[in-house]
């Protein structure tokens, strides 16, 4: 059975990570369409695979960060990522000026080597993720845990952020 890990959160006084492009899977393949249909009348049939090689590396570049789950509860904000494939040590989170970064990084490569062929494979990838942070975390308490392929990462709210609201009575005047 895997155990917990917990991941060290680490302060830094640089300056934030920039947020990056929004996600969006299928902008790159809309442009592309859009590209493919204004190129069509000037030359299309000229250089046909310039517009595919752009959009696969398009593509691949949008879906590099993956999504998360973002909840609240009365005591604490909860950061969930599915990373599959990842090990604690290939994983970043750090908080700096007011921020949370999320950085990992993926490394994989297989070979095969058998009597009449011989395969070699290497893929690699990085992610980031930035989230501002509300000022009613206290970041001096903020916990990661990564456990079989999930980060988890507790942002517990300061003592008068977790004060019940009070209600103001409204008087007729």
């Amino acid at each position: 059975m895997a155990t917990e890990t917990k991941l060290p959160v680490t302060k830094s006084p640089t300056a934030p990570a920039v947020a990056g492009e929004t996600w969006r899977p299928f902008q790159a393949l809309r442009n592309e369409i859009d590209q493919i249909f204004d190129d069509f009348g000037n030359g299309f049939w000229n250089r046909p695979f310039r517009s595919l090689a752009r959009l696969d590396r398009d593509f691949s570049k949008s879906i590099s960060a993956p999504a998360v789950d973002v909840a609240e509860s009365d005591k604490a904000y909860e950061i969930t990522a599915e990373l599959p494939g990842l090990d604690e040590k290939n994983i970043d989170v750090k908080v700096a000026n007011g921020g949370l970064t999320i950085k990992g990084e993926k490394r994989e490569e297989t070979e095969e080597k058998k009597k009449d062929y011989y395969v070699s494979e290497r893929r690699y990838g990085t992610f980031e993720r930035y989230f501002t942070l509300p000022e009613s975390v206290n970041a001096d308490k903020i916990e990661a845990t990564f456990k079989n392929g999930v980060l988890k990462v507790v942002l517990p709210k300061t003592e008068e952020a977790q004060k019940p609201a009070k209600t103001i009575n409204v008087k007729a005047a």
